[in-house]
């Protein structure tokens, strides 16, 4: 039988707990990736060729730094913040130890996604405010900022959808969470029924994460 649907209720208790993991994982990673990411993704913008802080020196370290962690791919990335991820959280399995390596793949990808969205603004507008002697922390925290909010909050979606296919890969090294299950009963075990259900699971997420954030990012577009 492709889908056992009693084999299913069974193990609605491990799946309840696989999608809490992977509930807690993509919430540390966030949080860590718009706390540092936002103001880096400030950084590579204002300090750019023609703006405010230009630093050539500054913006070329940040850059090579940012390329540098997105060019390694993430399940490499898992393995060689092993070190890291046990001095840290002094293990390297669960969702807690997993959203080490989350959160260091998230940080340079969310800043790419906020310099990206400050690029959309109107210089004029940002010239206009330096002319009236606006001073840079002003800048950006009452032009930048509200100008590219919306595409900021797309960018929190990207991010978000990302973490999650980042967060099933965690799983097949012990990060526990859906892709973990997935692994465990679903491949190892050539279990359908879980392996179809966390593939549902998996996508009905990413699907409710886009039209939320599509909505919200439509909602506080003043354009």
């Amino acid at each position: 039988m492709l889908f056992d649907f009693a084999h299913f209720v069974s193990m609605l208790p491990d799946i309840w707990k696989a999608f809490g993991e992977t509930v807690l994982m993509i919430g540390i990673a966030l949080t860590v990736s718009i706390v540092i990411g936002l103001p880096l993704g400030i950084i590579l913008f204002v300090t750019d060729k023609g703006l405010f802080w230009e630093n050539r020196f500054v913006k070329g370290i940040l850059s090579f730094i940012v390329n540098m962690i997105r060019s390694i791919p993430f399940i490499i990335l898992l393995v060689v913040l092993f070190p890291l991820t046990n001095l840290i959280v002094k293990t390297t399995i669960g969702p807690v130890a997993a959203s080490v390596s989350l959160s260091i793949a998230a940080i340079p990808f969310f800043a790419r996604l906020v310099e990206n969205a400050l690029r959309e603004i109107d210089k004029g507008v940002i010239e206009a405010s330096i002319a009236v002697g606006a001073k840079p922390w002003m800048i950006i925290k009452d032009v930048l900022l509200p100008e590219a909010k919306s595409s900021v909050i797309q960018a929190v979606t990207l991010t978000i959808i990302s973490l999650v296919a980042y967060s099933a890969m965690a799983g097949t090294i012990g990060g526990g969470g859906i892709g973990d299950l997935a692994i465990r009963f679903g491949y190892y075990r050539y279990d359908n029924t879980i392996m179809i259900a966390t593939v549902v699971i998996l996508i009905v997420i990413v699907q409710v994460i886009q039209q939320v954030g599509d909505l919200i990012a439509k909602a506080i577009d003043k354009r």
